[in-house]
């Protein structure tokens, strides 16, 4: 999977999912650290990534009619970074199974 990690989430999110085999970056990496949640979704829209994101501004903007964009929703409240970290390794194969099979929003609890 290509992701984008948003800012909300740590960097090291990216280091562990990059260990899982997966094209990954955060928001900072590539200049977005500042922009708007329109510009990252847009971004990611046109060049194929999959936003990761806990902000629900995300979920709106891939519910608009005809946005074919994609999302990773962590739904999980404030947490250490090895909650976190364990939460995406205890559903990984569900979330990428998940993706692969079309869905656009996944959420992550």
């Amino acid at each position: 999977m290509k992701l984008l990690i948003d800012n909300q989430l740590p960097l090291q999110l990216a280091v562990f999912l990059r260990g899982r085999g997966h094209e990954c970056l955060d928001v900072t990496e590539i200049s977005l650290d500042e922009a708007s949640d329109l510009e990252v979704w847009t971004r990611g829209v046109d060049e194929g990534w999959i936003i990761v994101s806990k902000d629900e501004d995300f979920v709106s903007l891939a519910n608009r009619p005809g946005d074919t964009g994609r999302l990773i929703w962590v739904r999980l409240g404030n947490s250490r970074n090895y909650a976190l970290l364990e939460a995406f390794t205890r559903i990984h194969d569900e979330l990428v199974l998940a993706i692969e099979s079309g869905q656009r929003i996944v959420e992550v609890r």
